[in-house]
């Protein structure tokens, strides 16, 4: 049992560190999209994810087709601020997808067109100049949500 993480073309090293690190201690699947705005032997990379790099069970994509054609038929969410649903009124299911979008830019347009019902978001206050949180930090915050709604599988 396990959740998966899909990072769509991220762009700063320290964000996939750290989400790397989640997805390790907690069991969870990383699914990285390219292109990266980074290479993976990134020295900030690789030291935001602390010695953790061999737990994470991670996939890389070439593009978001490659991504679908395997994958497109499953439990999908997409995590944006473009969502009416707050990311607590969903049901997870074991095997779900949850998506994150690149830092300057979210998620495509084509992605939200595809999975438009299942669209979630973290409230925020209204303020222009408060757009979104810090990736790693929404990744944390909807793992875990994902997680206990499936009972926290093989953690402690």
């Amino acid at each position: 049992m396990s959740i998966n993480v899909v990072l769509f073309e991220p762009e700063i090293p320290q964000n996939t560190g750290n989400i790397a690190r989640t997805c390790a201690a907690t069991g969870s699947k990383l699914h990285l999209i390219k292109p990266l705005g980074f290479s993976v032997s990134d020295r900030q990379l690789k030291r935001a994810g602390l010695d953790y790099w061999d737990l994470v069970d991670i996939t890389y994509y070439e593009d978001l087709n490659e991504f679908l054609n395997i994958h497109g038929k499953k439990d999908i969410y997409l995590s944006t601020t473009k969502a009416d649903k707050f990311y607590t009124d969903v049901e997870y299911v074991d095997d779900c997808f949850i998506f994150f979008g690149k830092e300057t830019k979210g998620l495509p347009e084509h992605l939200h067109n595809l999975y438009h019902e299942n669209r979630i978001k973290i409230p925020m206050i209204e303020n222009e100049h408060a757009r979104s949180l810090n990736l790693a930090n929404s990744v944390n915050i909807v793992l875990y949500e994902a997680l206990r709604q499936i009972k926290f599988p093989n953690l402690i």
